[in-house]
């Protein structure tokens, strides 16, 4: 199999992610930062991974441009779940992130046509499996939104 010059930007965003959320971690207090930093290291070695995997490639079978696997690329889906991502984050900030999360997850699985017993039971298995593993398993405090503060 040829290497896929298009996965070059995928490995670029990929180590720009991990470098952001690093440089974010080192922020924190220092006993809160086992976790992220070993996920962003992780993040960051399965990138370096796949790289050199793409250059095994490209030594022994070449390079091939991969647009071909954008043919039935949807201009419309990208931009409404992209801006629908913008407004999660805003949502956030105000509701919260269990709240905001949820109805991001229900707008997007509706818009892409999921049905609707799929998208509840993918809402509800996420939420609980966030919820359990952040809360509950490793203490983490979500955020909770200034709505939500300001009617305590």
């Amino acid at each position: 199999m040829k290497m896929k010059r298009t996965d070059i930007g995928v490995v670029a965003f990929f180590y720009l992610v991990s470098a952001y959320f690093y440089s974010q971690t080192v922020k924190l207090p220092a006993s809160s930062q086992t976790y992220p930093r070993f996920t962003v290291t992780l993040v960051f070695g399965l990138t370096t991974l796949y790289l050199v995997q793409m250059i095994v490639r490209a030594v022994k079978n070449g390079t091939e441009s991969g647009k071909e696997d954008f043919k039935d690329f949807q201009a419309v889906q990208f931009i409404v779940c992209f801006c629908a991502t913008i407004v999660y984050l805003v949502l956030i900030h105000f509701f919260g992130f269990y709240i905001a999360t949820a109805v991001f997850m229900v707008a997007v699985l509706l818009f892409l046509r999921v049905k609707p017993l799929a998208t509840l039971i993918s809402v509800v298995v996420i939420m609980a499996l966030i919820y359990f593993a952040f809360q509950k398993f490793l203490g983490v405090r979500l955020p909770v939104g200034e709505v939500i503060k300001s009617l305590k």
